[in-house]
């Protein structure tokens, strides 16, 4: 498998894991403030950052960076919580 092949793959799986846990919040299944909500969008965040590692885009990059920052604060909040 080449290298863009799998790039393109994980890119895929972290938009499914973003994408996902907003509709499962926005379906009330998911807790925005809940443990999975943000490993999912951490996750998700991790594996686009991977794919832009091959496909850079510098808007894509930096919203990736956010993106995983915000999923670190949601989880420190959780574990506070606890």
């Amino acid at each position: 498998m080449s290298t863009e092949i799998l790039a393109n793959i994980i890119g895929m799986v972290g938009t499914l894991f973003v994408v996902g846990s907003y509709l499962l919040m926005q379906l009330k299944k998911l807790d925005p403030k809940g443990l999975r909500f943000n490993l999912l969008n951490l996750l998700g965040a991790f594996f686009l950052l991977l794919s832009l590692l091959v496909h850079f885009n510098l808007a894509s990059f930096v919203i990736q960076l956010f993106w995983i920052a915000a999923s670190f604060i949601g989880l420190y909040n959780h574990w506070q919580k606890k």
